[in-house]
């Protein structure tokens, strides 16, 4: 218990100190900081020690500091996040238009893809809804095994050992072999399919969208009865994500 109280306390300090760079209009010594951030100077020296050594704050030709390049790139990270409801939106209303069916918006959470925005289509018969807010295991989705595609192969059999792949219908990848291979197929493909893995009598088809460093942020899907499939959504799928992801500052041809 005394080692969480003393990290959480170390976590102050280090936040104290960030909070007055943040507020600073240039660098700043290291006196003025710690008595600030109300330090004493030899425990604001090692502290801000730590936090060179992970990129949050620089140290100047003047002996000064500022805060470090690092968060920008986390700012980056973060606006991403909460611009791709609003970069693919349009998008996702002209897919579900063109098919009559649910688009949906998917990240990942963890060993979870999570459901952040739908359209849904205009079909007038049975349609399939995915709630906003709703989870699922990566490899029962079709943007989850998007996802796991993007991991290592170390990870990839992390994910299998941690959930132990469960069935969720006669058709779930329930066996790392089998898991492995679909991966080598999406990753050449760029494309995911769930083939009534989660859910008997409904089909997913999925495509990643990347952002401007080409990592994958979220992907789309297309969620409808298995019968009511058609081939052609694949191509849509791609190009739909693909102008998200170009709005994201992603560079490829869409």
């Amino acid at each position: 218990m005394k080692n969480i109280s003393s990290s959480i306390q170390v976590l102050d300090r280090a936040m104290a100190l960030v909070g007055v760079l943040s507020r600073a209009s240039g660098p700043v010594s290291l006196t003025r900081l710690a008595g600030e951030a109300e330090l004493h100077t030899a425990s604001a020296h090692r502290i801000l020690g730590a936090l060179m050594v992970h990129g949050l704050i620089e140290k100047t030709g003047a002996g000064e500091y500022d805060l470090g390049v690092r968060w920008l790139e986390m700012g980056n990270r973060l606006r991403v996040r909460l611009n791709i409801r609003q970069v693919a939106m349009p998008g996702m209303q002209q897919l579900a238009e063109l098919t009559g069916e649910t688009v949906n918006l998917i990240v990942r959470r963890g060993d979870e893809a999570v459901y952040v925005e739908r359209v849904t289509g205009g079909q007038t018969m049975i349609q399939v809804v995915q709630v906003v807010g709703a989870h699922a295991p990566l490899h029962v989705t079709a943007v989850g095994k998007i996802f796991l595609a993007e991991d290592s192969a170390s990870a990839v059999l992390g994910y299998a050992e941690r959930t132990g792949l469960p069935a969720y219908t006669p058709n779930t990848l329930i066996t790392l072999e089998k898991l492995r291979a679909e991966l080598d197929v999406i990753r050449r493909e760029q494309l995911a399919y769930d083939r009534e893995e989660a859910e008997l009598g409904v089909a997913c088809i999925g495509a990643p969208i990347r952002d401007a460093e080409g990592k994958l942020v979220a992907g789309l899907s297309i969620s409808a009865p298995a019968d009511r499939h058609k081939p052609g959504w694949a191509d849509a799928l791609k190009k739909t994500a693909a102008q998200a992801g170009a709005a994201l500052g992603y560079l490829a041809d869409v």
